[in-house]
């Protein structure tokens, strides 16, 4: 891969992580159940870009039936990511909860070894070690929440291997489909399952307020659309491992943003452990810079 490439895939994930990172700060505005907002989130930005495919002068690719099937396959894996973690968030801290529920490079690294039967080297292992070291630090430095909210954290976790194997499926959907396209088909299913959950479970959609459904559609096209149009153009050009460990700054973000914004309490241990995660991005993006795509680095 040329350097510009690359250059142009880390400026793009950049961009996702920022976005992304609001995500708990938006759940909070929207004040309506994690399921609900989840619902909207992918909603909304269906719509947006099922409208922008229908006005824009490209053709429509053709879609094989395996790649819609994937596709319904990876929205699926979103809409439990998205809703556990909504639900995780209003539980818990925003920080913490976000720490949580992005432990998906350790599923993506088992998961990768489980399907291609090649385990990931050093290079990948080591910096997700001292990530997740970081993350266990931050959250293991309120042991308040993490005592106290058992389910919130479990559920957070569980997201976490959902957005696992949405990973795996959307990188190997790059191949064979473009990136608005792939977003519009995964975001669409994504959404109608949550529909028949909420309907399932009795959820209430009632938008109670104007500052809820603005707080939602910033969800949808900050964090859903902004974020992972810019996570699936990167997705292209940088295996899921590498991509999946950087996402682990969306965490100390969440936190910082919390902490301006809703005053979460920000501890020197959590300060420590966000500094890992940085340091672990930082000697995985390094190693990957200095190997190719197709080496074991991945």
């Amino acid at each position: 891969m040329s350097k510009v490439r690359t250059a142009r895939a880390y400026a793009a994930l950049a961009v996702g992580v920022i976005s992304i990172a609001w995500s708990a700060i938006f759940v909070r505005w929207t004040q309506i159940p994690g399921v609900a907002s989840a619902f909207y989130r992918v909603f909304f930005a269906s719509m947006a870009l099922w409208l922008f495919l229908l006005f824009s002068r490209t053709r429509l690719p053709r879609v094989s039936v395996s790649t819609f099937g994937f596709a319904f396959l990876g929205g699926a894996f979103f809409a439990g990511d998205v809703g556990l973690y909504n639900i995780a968030v209003l539980h818990t801290t925003a920080g913490g909860a976000t720490f949580l529920s992005n432990c998906a490079p350790l599923f993506v690294g088992l998961l990768a070894w489980a399907i291609t039967r090649r385990l990931p080297s050093w290079r990948f292992w080591i910096p997700l070690a001292i990530a997740l070291s970081g993350a266990f630090t931050i959250v293991a430095a309120d042991e308040r929440i993490v005592s106290s909210r058992p389910l919130a954290d479990l559920a957070a976790i569980l997201a976490s291997i959902f957005f696992a194997f949405y990973l795996l499926t959307t990188e190997r959907l790059r191949e064979s489909c473009n990136t608005v396209t792939l977003l519009a088909l995964s975001t669409t299913a994504s959404a109608a399952v949550l529909l028949v959950f909420a309907a399932l479970t009795r959820v209430s959609l009632a938008v109670p307020s104007l500052s809820s459904l603005v707080a939602l559609i910033g969800l949808a096209m900050v964090c859903q659309l902004m974020g992972y149009f810019c996570l699936t153009f990167a997705l292209e050009h940088l295996p899921a491992t590498v991509t999946s460990l950087i996402l682990l700054t969306i965490a100390p973000l969440t936190a910082f943003f919390a902490y301006l914004i809703f005053a979460e309490r920000m501890t020197i241990p959590q300060l420590i452990g966000g500094g890992l995660v940085l340091l672990g991005v930082w000697i995985v993006t390094g190693a990957y810079n200095g190997h190719s795509p197709s080496s074991s680095a991945e």
